[in-house]
């Protein structure tokens, strides 16, 4: 595994509804309550997401997946390497998130493919098997 992702992941519930194509997002998406009080938005790698989907998002049915490229976004010193409550850590440790200092901006700039996850039988399994296969949800 490469010792950094190529794509970051954002996980919005189907109560925050998003367009399906990333051309259509707004500059800006509205942020949720937990990134406006931490002040940076919380993302995942693909590695991340399963647990992530498993322990924050289990009573969801839908999930709306948005895919940020890492590349520019390091380069520009926008991701940050911390654990959940924003303390720095190793890039890829184990309990340590890449998150997003950029204003709270998460749109159109950012985002460049957009997945819809139904869960299965109230499980992330099957899905997340689908999105590796189909090569979405890469590292």
């Amino acid at each position: 595994m490469s010792t950094s992702p190529t794509y970051l992941y954002k996980l919005i519930p189907s109560s925050s509804p998003v367009p399906l194509s990333a051309s259509d997002l707004p500059v800006k998406l509205p942020v949720s309550k937990l990134d406006q009080e931490s002040e940076f938005i919380h993302l995942s790698t693909s590695v991340q997401v399963p647990n992530t989907l498993k322990l924050f998002f289990a009573e969801e049915k839908t999930v709306y997946v948005l895919r940020l490229p890492y590349g520019r976004l390091e380069e520009e010193n926008l991701i940050k390497w911390e654990d959940p409550k924003g303390e720095a850590g190793p890039r890829g440790g184990e309990g340590v998130f890449p998150h997003l200092y950029n204003g709270l901006k998460l749109g159109q700039d950012e985002v460049d493919s957009i997945k819809v996850l139904e869960a299965v039988a109230g499980s992330w399994d099957k899905p997340i098997e689908d999105a590796i296969t189909e090569k979405w949800f890469v590292y």
